[in-house]
């Protein structure tokens, strides 16, 4: 099966300068690749909460269900937050709510387009495991910030 590629014109993307150099933990320019990506970045950025923050930092391995092959997922951020006394680390994954449930078939939709979503929903879903096993064992947690959460 031909695997489809992203349009990433599509979407608000570029190199993020961070204000407060001093919070930014990454090694490289922050990009983001969409314009909720970059609402994170500003809000890490610029947030009282946060002490420390990175974009595309940390890469976990983990096994497609597609190939059976393991390949490296590079989560979207991670991001050191003071909770009251209580300092908290998390990995961030920012996706649409849509693309966080299972795919819904319907007649309108073409055959491909149904198995492309399924697809695209079981690797997430191989990913965010991995990304949970890891961060569990880095004493960390794993969070999916979807528009619910950006726009409130």
């Amino acid at each position: 099966m031909a695997r489809r590629k992203y349009n990433y014109t599509q979407f608000k993307q570029g190199k993020y300068t961070p204000v407060n150099k001093e919070k930014y933990n990454g090694k490289h320019t922050p990009e983001y690749r969409s314009s909720w990506e970059l609402k994170f970045f500003r809000w890490c950025d610029r947030s009282n909460t946060v002490l420390k923050w990175s974009s595309e930092s940390t890469v976990v391995p983990y096994v497609s269900p597609v190939d059976g092959k393991i390949h490296r997922y590079f989560v979207d951020g991670n991001v050191i937050i003071k909770e009251g006394d209580v300092v908290k680390s998390y990995l961030v994954e920012i996706k649409p709510y849509a693309q966080t449930q299972p795919p819904k078939e319907s007649k309108r939709k073409k055959k491909t387009t149904i198995l492309y979503e399924k697809i695209t929903y079981a690797v997430n879903q191989a990913k965010w495991d991995a990304a949970r096993q890891y961060a569990a064992k880095k004493n960390m947690e794993f969070l999916i910030v979807t528009e619910k959460e950006l726009f409130v």
